[in-house]
């Protein structure tokens, strides 16, 4: 009776659900990264994507049919988060390196990065910046499955003053060529960010300050007046878009924050004022506080200019000792790298940084995990192990929070509920 009424169905067009994957990963230890709490011998269930169920395993059943994954010996987390990486770029291709390829050389370079980010924990990544559209492309190949890499939140081309960091300003006057994300004034600034959104953008960043890696601008010199990244902030935001900003200086970095960015991206030179900004409105920090042993160590061989390297010298210690004062004043913090500064895949190096400099290793854990998926305004799908967000799980040996540098060591990386790395 059972099979003529299932044919019956067939003939008739009727639809046959399908069978739900479904995911059981048991293990030594789960860390809850928004309490800190540590539970032993824990499943976590994950159905199509998505975590159906977490707890201790004695009361935390699998389901029928379940494929199961024992990951004996080793700690869960939530896959990592980092928020601020260049998936095309490369920094062995410093100062006009990186002119001997071409354009598209970029993208290729980027498939071979969003790989080795995502076996190296990190499952969401934020590119903020890149050009031709890479990290869009990059975006649709990872969710096509052409390639393998971590779910990215692009911000196609980051947006600039002319003349600014995010312009091109290293090449004789004569020399003329497009500058997709160049746009001065408070109407170009507002059709530039509906023009990145129609694009595919899904975030905005923009550069408020100079930066250490541009030609003839003032690392702390601000760059967009108060009126411009108004209107910036403000269309941003009625799209639905959270927004970025680049800022080293003290001014920029304050009068970004009096804009309502969401986000301020290195934050050099950010004193009392920033902080008190930034927490009077939400605004989270985003401190790339690792760069500095990386540029100032392998800068000069990779084509860095002097010009730059001087740069560096003036922030790096700055930044550090203000990234202490910040967290010491209760400023919101997020992981952020600037990956592709130095080389993909070693984003986690930042976090033994991120304790040396005050924080204990939950605090850093939450910075690339449920701190980063509230930043995104994916705190339901991203930075937790909870029920309802996506199967995006670690799995190291050894204690994180004894040792938060176990995280340079990933045996194992889940996304979506499917298996991406076992280097038991």
């Amino acid at each position: 009776m059972f099979l003529r009424g299932f044919l019956a169905l067939c003939l008739a067009g009727a639809a046959i659900p399908a069978a739900a994957d479904t995911l059981a990963v048991t293990a030594a230890r789960m860390l809850d990264v928004e309490t800190g709490r540590v539970i032993d011998n824990p499943r976590i269930v994950i159905t199509d994507g998505r975590i159906t169920a977490a707890g201790p395993a004695a009361t935390t059943p699998a389901p029928a049919g379940a494929r199961g994954l024992d990951l004996a010996g080793l700690t869960l987390l939530p896959g990592l988060i980092d928020m601020h990486v260049h998936l095309s770029s490369d920094p062995r291709l410093g100062g006009d390196r990186a002119l001997r390829f071409v354009r598209s050389f970029q993208a290729v370079m980027g498939v071979a990065h969003a790989k080795v980010t995502i076996e190296a924990g990190f499952t969401t990544v934020r590119n903020v910046g890149s050009d031709g559209f890479d990290d869009l492309a990059l975006k649709q190949g990872i969710e096509n499955g052409y390639i393998p890499g971590p779910r990215i939140v692009p911000a196609t081309y980051a947006i600039g003053a002319t003349g600014g960091h995010c312009d091109t300003n290293q090449y004789p006057a004569e020399f003329e060529f497009a500058r997709p994300g160049i746009a001065d004034g408070p109407d170009a600034i507002r059709s530039k960010v509906r023009e990145l959104h129609r694009r595919g953008a899904e975030v905005i960043k923009f550069c408020a300050t100079g930066g250490v890696f541009s030609a003839g601008t003032s690392v702390g010199a601000q760059q967009y007046t108060q009126a411009e990244m108004d209107a910036l902030v403000a269309e941003a935001h009625m799209l639905g878009m959270k927004v970025a900003a680049h800022a080293h200086g003290t001014s920029g970095i304050n009068t970004a924050l009096r804009a309502g960015v969401d986000t301020i991206e290195h934050a050099s030179f950010a004193d009392a004022t920033s902080f008190e900004l930034a927490k009077k409105s939400g605004a989270w920090f985003s401190m790339d506080i690792y760069d500095d042993d990386y540029i100032l160590a392998e800068g000069a061989r990779n084509g860095v200019p002097e010009e730059n390297l001087a740069k560096e010298r003036e922030v790096g210690l700055k930044q550090r000792q203000n990234f202490q004062a910040a967290h010491k004043a209760g400023v919101k913090m997020v992981f952020g790298t600037d990956a592709g500064v130095y080389p993909h895949g070693d984003n986690a190096l930042q976090f033994a940084k991120l304790v040396e400099w005050g924080m204990t290793p939950l605090q850093a854990i939450q910075t690339a995990t449920v701190n980063a998926g509230q930043a995104l305004g994916k705190a339901g799908d991203v930075g937790s192990l909870s029920p309802g967000h996506f199967g995006d799980i670690i799995a190291v040996a050894g204690d994180p929070l004894g040792d938060v540098t176990v995280l340079r060591k990933i045996a194992v990386v889940i996304k979506d509920g499917q298996i991406v790395k076992d280097a038991r």
